[in-house]
């Protein structure tokens, strides 16, 4: 290549790359909730189960669907801990309550037939201000029950993370 026309392509990938660094920054901040905050709603959960004499499992997601906090009450069936973490994650995947995903897909091959989607009441997404945190999914007792102790789980730090949120 001659010196011109070597000149004229680094100055094309100069403007070239700086124009698409300035679209997309380096590293991005993600929210993400603290194993605090985390555990203040497994143990919110519970304790609302308990209340309603149930005994039940409560798994917490984070946003990539990883378990972060998992607690089975004494006499809630083995079982209930994979369909406790199966609800969270749906709840976070669909960023949607499990119970509004009933009866949504139809067909012998569709989204329910996936490893670790399952549609039933029990799973809630974390989400505030626009920000996914995770899902909460609550197993062991009637799909109503483990949906209302999920509800009292969130609502331990609905608060706290709109807050945290900038």
């Amino acid at each position: 290549m001659r010196p011109r026309h070597s000149l004229l392509f680094v100055l094309f990938m100069f403007f070239v790359g700086n124009s698409f660094a300035d679209e997309q920054p380096v590293t991005v901040s993600i929210a993400r909730m603290s194993l605090d905050t985390a555990l203040t709603a497994a143990q919110a959960s519970i304790a609302a189960c308990r209340q309603k004499g149930a005994q039940v499992t409560v798994t917490i997601v984070d946003r990539a669907g990883h378990p972060q906090v998992v607690l089975r009450d004494v006499l809630a069936m083995d079982i209930s801990i994979s369909v406790s973490r199966d609800k969270a994650y749906t709840a976070m995947s669909f960023n949607s309550p499990t119970s509004s995903l009933q009866g949504r897909f139809e067909g012998a091959y569709n989204v329910p037939k996936t490893d670790g989607i399952l549609i039933a009441r029990g799973g809630l997404p974390i989400a505030a201000a626009g920000t996914m945190f995770g899902g909460i999914g609550v197993s062991g007792s009637s799909g109503e029950i483990d949906e209302q102790c999920a509800q009292a789980g969130l609502d331990a730090i609905l608060d706290d993370l709109e807050m945290s949120v900038e």
